[in-house]
């Protein structure tokens, strides 16, 4: 253990600052496709019965109109939030009819490219933006990757325990100040080890051979219809998904929130002439914001992001800018297709001693050596992360995977029973036991159980993704959600989609001139007081 760790240990193990452990916020987003009961693509508009895309709080959609996205409120518990997000899906399973939810993060069979439909917002400028921002990722990537899904884990720490570590370090930067920079040293370490998380949770090792439409690949055959690894973890993450070799070294390794909001806005503005050949507009239709390495900053694909809750309009350097780091945002957890809502408690107990060993540990600054060191070590473990004896880099030394996670479990024990203690219970240090013995036995790690799974489905992705997706949708409409949950969804579908009536009809000027002001914004603030 760190002396840095261990003196904030100390410190807020007291009855006057344990409390501040519970103050901080969770909250998940769920992605996961519209399927009709043969695991076909729905590829109807959004649900009326589940309100606006635009504007409802809960629910939205991603990329495709059929790539839905289930958000929830940021909570003082992620039990609370996971009861929520139950509750978004009785809700959504009660409104649809013979579709269900694809309990997977790579996708079922796709139509063709063509028929994929691009999330709609409305004719609003607001909501004709974000349709005219899908376009360019599907000019620039094709669509198929658009279908994707994922679990997003959005984590605060209060920020009183963040100005008490200031004064105990007798920090003079702003409040402010030490907060962003204290979140961007925990994405330090979370680049260090996030390679852990892909081994114990990572849960697509298959996909359908359909999905790479013809794509170059390394990958083995399993049956007619399925490509794997033998031992991947998460081929999501790997180069066959959320990659893209026009983004490699777009924002290198950096020690400030100012060098990643730089490197951001710079790919913002830098004009790529691949994507200049493609076309801003064509016959007068705006086919993508801008033909620069990035149309808007969220473009940029991150396995974890600095956030700031944005305002209608604002860009997301914008917000970092004028008012600091918020949260952060964990982007590269697979969906459990074990789990009915993608993810558990004990997933999400771990995440939290995970985050905050991030967080409250020694953080170095970072170059670009080590930079390609996280990166290679990632990359290792998505695509052979159970290979017996793998073998990873740790600051240029050789060392195997499975010694590095124990270790690494070894530091975060003490921060899971300070959790614990201040929770009560002990589910925080129960979960660090599941996830060494997943370390002790590649066989209990989800990927494995979902190879075991597929070949029991005669070696077919598809097959054991729609018996998933089958089970989990009679379960969800089992239990439906009760008339005051019915009531309450009811009336967020009803104002949602009068907010949306109302922008579209209030707005004022063209769309044109409205795409121009927001891309003459690109880098308005970078150089905000404070950094």
């Amino acid at each position: 253990m760190s002396d840095l760790l261990k003196q904030r240990l100390q410190l807020i193990d007291s009855d006057a600052n344990l409390p501040l452990l519970s103050q901080g916020l969770r909250g998940i987003e769920r992605e996961t496709l519209r399927v009709n009961d043969q695991g076909k693509l729905m590829i109807t508009p959004h649900p009326v019965a589940l309100g606006s895309a635009l504007t409802h709080p809960l629910i939205t959609t991603d990329y495709s109109e059929s790539l839905l996205e289930f958000i929830t409120p940021a909570e003082p518990d992620i039990s609370i939030a996971l009861n929520k997000l139950d509750l978004i899906h009785r809700y959504s399973y009660a409104h649809f009819g013979e579709q269900m939810l694809w309990n997977n993060s790579m996708p079922c069979d796709l139509p063709e490219e063509k028929d994929i439909p691009i999330a709609w917002y409305g004719t609003s400028h607001i909501g004709m933006i974000k349709h005219v921002y899908r376009r360019g990722l599907a000019l620039r990537y094709g669509k198929s990757m658009q279908c994707i899904a994922g679990i997003h884990y959005n984590y605060s720490l209060s920020e009183d325990l963040w100005k008490l570590l200031k004064t105990e370090a007798n920090d003079e930067r702003s409040d402010r100040d030490y907060q962003s920079e204290s979140y961007v040293a925990l994405i330090r370490n979370f680049h260090r080890y996030s390679w852990l998380l892909m081994y114990l949770f990572g849960a697509s090792p298959a996909l359908s051979k359909d999905f790479l439409r013809g794509r170059q690949h390394n990958l083995e055959s399993l049956s007619d219809d399925t490509l794997f690894l033998p031992y991947a973890t998460s081929l999501r993450m790997s180069d066959l998904g959320y990659q893209n070799n026009v983004q490699d070294g777009l924002v290198p390794p950096y020690n400030s929130l100012l060098e990643y909001m730089r490197s951001l806005s710079l790919a913002v503005r830098k004009p790529h002439p691949p994507y200049e050949k493609l076309g801003i507009k064509k016959d007068g239709e705006w086919m993508q914001i801008n033909a620069n390495v990035l149309q808007i900053e969220n473009e940029f694909y991150a396995t974890i992001r600095p956030k700031r809750v944005i305002k209608t309009g604002e860009r997301p350097v914008e917000a970092l800018c004028a008012r600091g780091v918020q949260y952060i945002e964990v982007r590269c957890m697979d969906v459990d297709p074990f789990e009915a809502l993608g993810i558990n408690l004990e997933t999400s107990r771990f995440l939290d001693a995970f985050l905050l060993f991030c967080a409250l540990d020694e953080s170095a600054s970072t170059n670009n050596t080590e930079g390609e060191e996280n990166l290679s070590n990632f990359a290792l473990t998505v695509k052979h992360g159970r290979a017996p004896n793998l073998m990873l880099q740790n600051q240029g030394t050789a060392i195997s995977l499975q010694h590095w996670g124990e270790q690494i479990i070894e530091q975060i024990a003490p921060l899971a029973a300070l959790l614990d203690k201040q929770a009560g219970g002990n589910e925080h240090q129960q979960s660090l036991q599941t996830q060494r013995s997943k370390l002790q036995n590649p066989d209990l790690t989800p990927s494995a159980k979902v190879l075991a799974a597929i070949r029991q489905e005669q070696g077919s992705f598809n097959q054991f993704a729609l018996k998933q997706s089958r089970h989990f949708a009679e379960h969800f409409k089992a239990n439906p959600p009760d008339a005051e949950t019915s009531a309450y969804f009811a009336e967020l579908t009803r104002s949602s989609l009068e907010q949306q009536a109302q922008m579209e009809q209030t707005q004022q000027g063209s769309f044109d001139e409205f795409i121009e002001d927001y891309r003459s914004r690109t880098s308005s603030q970078i150089c905000c007081d404070g950094l």
